[in-house]
């Protein structure tokens, strides 16, 4: 993730969250079940503290107290089971706490498949990635809908992004005609919605890289952050994205009056907190920030073999053609995603990892 040196910058959402239509992904998952656990054990303990205090209470103080108490103790109760199908609810959107994983394939294109895998990293904070990876319908077309969005100095930002970014794109009157320019107009869109609910959101922000894929023919790739996709053609790699570093874009910095800093033994940061030059929110440095998406447009040939959507995590511990040549070999997109996430932990990285892979043969 970019990292800032605010004392707020520990990712703090306890689970990934990842948005999936396929029908192959985890319905029951071993957290839920862990919360389903605790639910029948908080009853027993419940049931026992009722029993002793009720002959606790009709020792000491009599009958109506012992009412009081028990009418307490009922809330109580059903104040903890609530609690619990709460969180089981929430938990039913990640497969753990410590990953997610799925797979599903286009219904136009049967030989296209997509897989993630995703891991928490090791580092002194929670995860905070999100991540779409869907197919969908729309009219008589079929759009591949990948995304991940690396969340800083909170969760809010990223989370918002993912329920609301691709809406907003394919909201453009001309997304059809001109989609560079809807999804350029999009990102700026979304950012100011974003910017406008600071109160609510925080001051956190988030990176973003986007990949749309319209009727299996047409690859659309934006980015703002250090995220990143890769294509592989014919055995190469070949980034589709840009890593917006503040050291690369220090004259937009400065042109807005902002500065980067460059600590010995710490990277280039703006105004020295944050690690990228352009990011969704971050309200207090957005005047020093850009929203303004790179984009790329590929047309998928025979040579072109599969697409990786992953932040930085993997990106810290290896190159582009390191990552290609980890996964060219394997067949299955899930697979895929999830071996090149254990090479990246194999490499010692300590960030959090998200990964798509799509295979378009």
């Amino acid at each position: 993730m970019p990292t800032t040196l605010s004392p707020r910058s520990s990712k703090k959402l306890n689970r990934k969250k990842v948005i999936s239509l396929s029908k192959e992904h985890n319905t029951m998952t071993s957290t839920g079940r862990e919360i389903l656990h605790k639910m029948k054990v908080s009853g027993g303990l419940f049931l026992s503290l009722i029993c002793t205090s009720y002959l606790l209470v009709l020792f000491v103080v009599g009958k109506e107290m012992i009412l009081v108490l028990l009418m307490y103790m009922q809330f109580m109760l059903v104040f903890e089971i609530l609690s619990c199908f709460g969180n089981w609810v929430k938990a039913g959107l990640s497969s753990s706490a410590s990953g997610d994983t799925g797979k599903g394939r286009s219904k136009m294109s049967k030989h296209i498949t997509h897989g993630y895998h995703t891991v928490e990293g090791k580092s002194n904070h929670a995860m905070e990635d999100y991540v779409v990876s869907d197919f969908k319908q729309v009219h008589d077309k079929e759009l591949g809908l990948f995304a991940i969005f690396d969340g800083h100095l909170g969760h809010d930002v990223a989370s918002y992004l993912q329920t609301h970014l691709f809406d907003n794109i394919l909201k453009e009157h001309d997304f059809w005609t001109d989609t560079e320019s809807a999804i350029r107009r999009a990102y700026h869109a979304t950012d100011a919605e974003i910017l406008e609910k600071a109160i609510a959101l925080g001051k956190g922000g988030s990176t973003a890289v986007t990949a749309i894929l319209i009727n299996g023919q047409k690859l659309v790739v934006a980015n703002v952050g250090d995220s990143r996709a890769v294509m592989c053609k014919n055995g190469v790699a070949e980034q589709l994205s840009v890593d917006h570093e503040p050291s690369r874009e220090k004259g937009m910095i400065e042109s807005r009056g902002g500065f980067v800093s460059n600590i010995p033994g710490d990277v280039p940061r703006v105004d020295g907190q944050l690690a990228v030059a352009r990011a969704f929110g971050n309200k207090s440095l957005k005047i020093h920030l850009s929203s303004e998406p790179d984009m790329s447009e590929q047309m998928i040939h025979n040579d072109i073999e599969f697409l990786i959507l992953a932040s930085d995590g993997i990106w810290k511990v290896m190159s582009n053609q390191e990552a290609v040549d980890c996964i060219k070999h394997i067949k299955d997109s899930h697979s895929a995603a999830k071996n090149l996430v254990e090479q990246a932990l194999s490499r010692k990285s300590k960030d959090d990892i998200s990964c798509i892979v799509v295979r378009f043969r």
